[in-house]
């Protein structure tokens, strides 16, 4: 608990900070205080472990290279194109390290990833829900920053402030609606009306507290003590790669929508501003995409019964 409050306390001076150095003094302070939850391990209970589980070295040399070719593509085609080599590269590579990562692990006695992890329906299609939820956040986040600073010429603080509408809808959302909605009408519903509200809701964003806690509750639905690393890893790795993947093809669709705007009006201050609206309007209406994606993905990958309470979690009764 301190080392999450203090974790807040710190990205206070990072979000509002003026200069480089301040940035990276607020970041290393909060990588300091993200790290005392490890201090959690001479608190709490252990479980009984009848033999040390072994690392997987060869799935995870695989799994990272795997994972940084993906990001690095995604992330060089900002900067270059689709069809450049090196993003072409990276993409194939990452693509191909994934399939031998997949491969070996059906195959090894101790596996990084076990494959029943995710080859369950509720689990497999709730970590597909998080890599979603990454892929729309960040994209959204991301360009209404711009939109907010650029166009309508917000500061820094006004913006963050601007948020706070939409970050409070989230968090009451998803305080409240996972112990209510889905023990009544299922995960499946909740998930799906959730993206759908996101995706006509942009402004508010209320729908997604019901998304990401639902989907965290079912990726780590019935998940043995052995396996809970994996599982946490997994929803973390699902938001992280969801990112730069959803960074570069807005970017790309944002300068398109740019660059045809302002080939097809009279060259002019008017003319450049609406066309930095019209690149953003493009970007949401992209991550809105994103979110009925997600609706569709559920409703056909998800079960719509409760998820089962993981080892050693009492279940809800309702």
């Amino acid at each position: 608990m301190t080392g999450l409050i203090r974790f807040a306390g710190a990205s206070v001076p990072g979000g509002a900070a003026t200069s480089f150095d301040i940035l990276v003094t607020a970041r290393v302070a909060q990588g300091l205080f993200a790290a005392l939850p490890a201090g959690a391990l001479l608190l709490l209970a252990k479980p009984a472990v009848a033999e040390r589980p072994k690392l997987d070295i060869p799935g995870t040399i695989l799994a990272s290279a795997a994972l940084f070719a993906v990001v690095y593509g995604f992330a060089h085609v900002e900067s270059t194109s689709w069809t450049d080599r090196v993003t072409l590269g990276s993409l194939i590579a990452g693509v191909v390290l994934l399939a031998l990562f997949v491969r070996l692990e059906a195959r090894v006695a101790h596996p990084l990833l076990p494959l029943r992890l995710v080859l369950d329906r509720t689990r497999g299609g709730s970590l597909l829900v998080v890599f979603v939820i990454g892929m729309g956040m960040f994209s959204i986040f991301l360009f209404l920053t711009y939109h907010l600073e650029a166009s309508v010429g917000y500061s820094p603080i006004k913006t963050g402030l601007a948020f706070l509408p939409m970050v409070g809808g989230i968090v009451a959302a998803s305080t409240t609606a996972p112990s209510l909605l889905p023990p009544r009408v299922g995960p499946k519903i909740v998930i799906s009306a959730g993206f759908l509200v996101a995706a006509t809701g942009m402004a508010l964003l209320l729908g997604l507290g019901d998304v990401m806690t639902t989907a965290f509750q079912g990726a780590t639905a019935g998940v043995h003590h052995e396996d809970a690393g994996v599982a946490s890893a997994l929803i973390n790795t699902g938001q992280q790669v969801g990112g730069p993947i959803s960074t570069a093809l807005p970017t790309t669709v944002a300068s398109s929508a740019a660059t045809d705007y302002l080939s097809s009006h009279k060259p002019g201050a008017l003319t450049v501003a609406q066309a930095g609206v019209e690149s953003y309007t493009a970007t949401l209406a992209w991550g809105a995409g994103f979110f009925v994606v997600g609706a569709v993905r559920t409703a056909l990958l998800v079960p719509n019964a409760p998820p089962a309470p993981s080892e050693g979690e009492p279940a809800i009764a309702h």
